[in-house]
Parts: C-alpha cells; structure tokens; sequence
C-alpha cells in the first residue's frame, strides 16, 4: 500500500532542495526538465500544423510536383 503525499512548496524552497542534490543527480533533473520542455514545444508545434484541409493525396501530389521540378532543374 502507498499513500502519495502532497507538498505546496514556493518556488525558493524547490530551488533550495535542488541545490542539495549531488551533482549527478541535478543533470538528471535537468534532463527530465528539458525532456517536458521539448515536449510540450513539439506537441504545440503539431497542433499549429494541423489541419483536416489537407488530404494524404493531396500532399502526395505536391510531393510528386515537386520531385518532378527537381527532377527537371538537375537535367539542364
């Protein structure tokens, strides 16, 4: 059985506790920081493109436009 705990901690307090922590353990926490802050950029990144206007076939024919142009600049 486990109970969580629930501390309200200020900003200062969390900042003291992490200058605590050994060195190695500081790097951990900053990775996990900088793993949530990458994400939540991606995840706002994939919201601003998406769009129900565009069809798979409509970006494969794009795609195929614009292999074709290259295809042709690359000839001359």
């Amino acid at each position: 059985m486990s109970t969580a705990l629930k501390l309200n901690l200020t900003y200062d307090q969390i900042l003291s506790l992490v200058k605590q922590l050994p060195n190695q353990e500081k790097v951990k926490l900053f990775k996990e920081l900088e793993k949530e802050g990458i994400e939540t950029k991606l995840s706002k990144l994939l919201k601003t493109f998406r769009t129900d206007e565009l069809s798979l076939e409509t970006i494969t024919e794009e795609v195929e436009i614009v292999r074709q142009q290259i295809y042709e600049s690359q000839k001359h």
